[in-house]
């Protein structure tokens, strides 16, 4: 699809670009750095050093090649490019972001350069307490199924860390809203051993002592092989519906 309407006279395309709140690098088709506006150059002025450059200045007229682990890699991409390509990326290890390279072509529909953009540039330790947040939300699915009661699917293996980090979520969880019933689901777990029986040991203990009653479900035909005898003083069931309807039972 074509562009539509007219850049004001008084507006230069230079401006446009520069005013954007992205880093935006140009390159000729040869993959030359030839122009960055004032974001990419306050970014890449931090950059440069670990590249063996001054500041950002020096950067212009540098191949991208020089900046890639694999250029071969790289351009084999870029030579192929239709439309946009994006990319995660990480720069020496210390910075890590996505990275968006478009083909820039004339009237004529011929490669004329690229432009690239950088964007949600952020530094490796923040991007790795970000993912650790994102696992530690996933590694405890807390999921609301009826009034005051809760379903946790437990998937994968449970360690001592995971085990807490479950505990202390669901405890404060249940007390911040006075749950009544926590079904326990272990339909996902890969396999049940004594130490996985001495943290539901615990967390059935510590819900007993704020009134939250703990319901163990989908305990399928393998996984009762490997339990063998609890040994908790807990309702089992072995689908998560028939655990529900053991609560929709009670409270009625």
């Amino acid at each position: 699809m074509n562009s539509i309407g007219q850049i004001p006279s008084n507006i230069s395309l230079f401006q446009a670009l520069d005013s954007i709140g992205e880093n935006i690098i140009i390159a000729d088709k040869d993959y030359n750095i030839c122009w960055m506006n004032s974001h990419a150059v306050k970014l890449l002025s931090a950059v440069a050093p670990l590249y063996g450059l001054p500041g950002a200045e020096d950067i212009i007229g540098q191949n991208m090649s020089t900046f890639h682990a694999q250029p071969e890699v790289q351009q084999k991409i870029m030579d192929e490019l239709t439309s946009g390509h994006q990319a995660r990326i990480t720069i020496r290890d210390l910075y890590a972001a996505d990275i968006v390279i478009t083909p820039i072509r004339n009237d004529d529909h011929d490669l004329v350069g690229y432009v690239v953009i950088l964007m949600d540039v952020t530094t490796k330790a923040e991007e790795e307490k970000k993912n650790e947040k994102l696992i530690q939300a996933l590694s405890v699915p807390i999921l609301k199924i009826w009034k005051k009661t809760i379903a946790l699917p437990l998937i994968g293996e449970i360690d001592a860390e995971r085990a807490n980090r479950l505990i202390s979520s669901v405890l404060k969880e249940c007390a911040a809203h006075g749950i009544q019933f926590a079904l326990i689901d272990l339909s996902g777990l890969y396999s049940f051993d004594e130490e996985i029986r001495e943290h539901l040991q615990r967390l059935n203990d510590c819900l007993n002592l704020i009134g939250t009653e703990c319901i163990i479900v989908g305990i399928t035909p393998e996984l009762a092989m490997s339990i063998g005898v609890l040994n908790i003083n807990v309702r089992t069931f072995n689908t998560p519906h028939a655990g529900l309807e053991y609560v929709l039972n009670r409270q009625k």
